[in-house]
């Protein structure tokens, strides 16, 4: 523990010792060194990203951002009263046919920067007051990421790390990514392989999806809130609920609750609505009814899964 200089005690964020023994420096060649045959996320496309070519996930070797913000609409513990320091990183590794973010994960809007910049923008967010860094969709950029962490560091940088990911994960990258990362925040999309090829193009995501939850919670345990109830540590999942079950929402919480412990921090989420190319697509193409959400709720409470959040309808 250490205090800031508005006198609250904070954890250190656990990438600092790995800095100071140099451990950062090689996890950032390792994962450099992946890009030239890129295998970060399952889709495993082989490209050499390095050479400057395109990876599946539409980006190259270059961190690729479509903004950098303080984010106020997060959960309690993320967003706390100062806001979350989110980057959005541009591309995906999935092609969801209802994205609400597609323009940034699938149309390439973003701007590239050199990993020197992207380290500025981290330090600048800490420097407007964010609780924490939120890498919302990383995964494919995470070595520029890295890099950037190593240079951000002797800047003064030292807010927690949020990996705000689709759950698309590969357990190989997590492994590296261990002591790096503060906070996990996962999706748990589906249940059924066919559901998951339909919507997002990966007949593998439950599998992969799965298996990386395991490794999240193995890595930081159940979610943890310093003295003002802000995360430090630990994982939170987010489930959104979709039009007729299709997000198989009793299987993924009945996996939660089995597998990851019934402690697991839960985010259920009523945001759904159609978009992209999901409005000309029954049943997506309408917005989740509240007796689908309140079923949904009916499982997560019956399950015993307490910690979380839930949300109301928001009148459209």
């Amino acid at each position: 523990m250490f205090k800031n200089k508005g006198g609250f005690e904070e954890v250190r964020p656990g990438y600092l010792r790995l800095f100071r023994t140099g451990e950062l420096e090689r996890r950032a060649v390792a994962l450099e060194t992946i890009l030239e045959a890129c295998e970060l996320c399952p889709r495993r496309c082989g490209v050499n990203r390095k050479a400057g070519r395109i990876g599946a996930c539409g980006v190259g070797a270059r961190p690729k951002i479509a903004a950098a913000s303080i984010h106020p609409w997060e959960e309690p513990p993320l967003s706390g009263t100062r806001g979350s320091g989110t980057l959005f990183f541009s591309g995906c590794t999935l092609r969801c046919l209802f994205c609400q973010n597609y323009p940034i994960s699938q149309l390439g809007v973003g701007r590239e920067l050199t990993v020197e910049a992207l380290a500025e923008e981290m330090f600048r967010l800490q420097c407007r007051g964010a609780h924490n860094l939120n890498l919302v969709t990383p995964t494919h950029q995470v070595p520029a990421f890295v890099r950037a962490l190593c240079l951000a560091v002797p800047m003064g940088f030292r807010l927690p790390i949020v990996y705000n990911t689709s759950g698309y994960e590969r357990v190989e990258i997590l492994r590296l990514l261990d002591g790096i990362v503060d906070v996990y925040l996962p999706d748990i999309k589906y249940a059924d392989p066919a559901v998951s090829l339909a919507l997002s193009g990966r007949a593998d995501y439950v599998e992969a999806n799965r298996r990386a939850l395991k490794v999240m919670a193995e890595q930081v345990g159940p979610l943890q809130l310093d003295r003002q109830g802000i995360a430090f540590r630990g994982l939170m999942v987010r489930h959104m609920v979709l039009p007729e079950g299709l997000a198989g929402t009793g299987d993924c919480l009945e996996f939660i609750r089995s597998q990851l412990g019934p402690q697991t921090w839960v985010s259920l989420l009523h945001q759904y609505f159609p978009a992209h190319k999901a409005l000309n697509r029954p049943p997506l193409d309408r917005k989740v009814t509240e007796k689908e959400y309140s079923d949904a709720l009916g499982i997560l409470f019956s399950l015993g899964l307490p910690n979380g959040f839930v949300q109301e309808a928001d009148g459209g």
